[in-house]
């Protein structure tokens, strides 16, 4: 896949994210604003919970959907707490929810506990979209990859993802791929590669996978996204280019 490809197919699938320590209600300002380019509108911004409101008015009428965090970054393993979490989130006007799995306590042999905390939050979630955040880096075997994302699923995530770009490894191909069988056995979810896509030949090496493993013409806003940072102005300086 030549960059430029990869440039024009990513940027409606990108959930611009912000999750800094440091963000203000300035600095979401002008992430909203950066989510509506003359390329097109990207899939998502996605912020701390505090933000949200600030971002559901902002975007109203944009076509972009307001994402969120739950028991982010540190998995925690208490159902209630991520529950009423994720409620408030959702109050908040919030469209979607990444909530992160107890990856720790998964990876030690416990998945009744961990299973419990995503049951909860798609309770809490309702109608809106849930993506679960497996930490791959941490599971690390492709057998305990494709663990985590089977039981994300079946607890009703519409998403998995590898990483909460918190800790290293993040996003990897080689945790992408379990991933995307599972999603394909399972005949239900999307995929969102997060912790790491910064530019387009990154976004491009991802694209070539699921074309591989889902078939060409799957990957969509409703399937597919990039949760980053830094990847919206790689792939407009391609626009810029006049290459695409």
């Amino acid at each position: 896949m030549t960059r430029a490809e990869a440039a024009r197919r990513a940027l409606g699938l990108v959930d611009l994210t912000s999750l800094n320590d440091d963000d203000t209600p300035d600095k979401i300002a002008v992430l909203c604003e950066q989510a509506v380019t003359p390329a097109g509108h990207v899939a998502a911004v996605c912020v701390y919970a505090p933000f949200v409101r600030q971002c559901v008015y902002a975007l109203r009428g944009t076509g972009v959907k307001v994402a969120t965090v739950a028991n982010f970054p540190e998995g925690a393993l208490d159902a209630g707490a991520v529950r009423a979490e994720v409620e408030r989130e959702v109050a908040d006007g919030a469209d979607e929810v990444d909530v992160v799995l107890p990856y720790a306590a998964y990876a030690a042999g416990d998945r009744d506990g961990p299973v419990e905390v995503l049951r909860a939050a798609r309770d809490a979630a309702a109608a809106v979209t849930l993506k679960v955040i497996l930490e791959t880096g941490r599971l690390q075997t492709p057998e305990l990859i494709r663990a985590a994302a089977s039981d994300a699923l079946a607890a009703g995530a519409d998403f998995v993802k590898p990483s909460t770009g918190k800790l290293q490894p993040g996003a990897t191909l080689e945790a992408a791929r379990p991933m995307l069988e599972i999603i394909r056995a399972s005949g239900h979810g999307g995929f969102k590669a997060a912790g790491g896509v910064r530019t387009a030949e990154d976004a491009g090496r991802y694209l070539e996978l699921a074309d591989e493993i889902m078939g060409e013409g799957w990957t969509s806003p409703q399937t597919f996204r990039f949760g980053a940072s830094g990847l919206l102005a790689d792939l407009l300086g391609e626009k810029a280019a006049g290459t695409y």
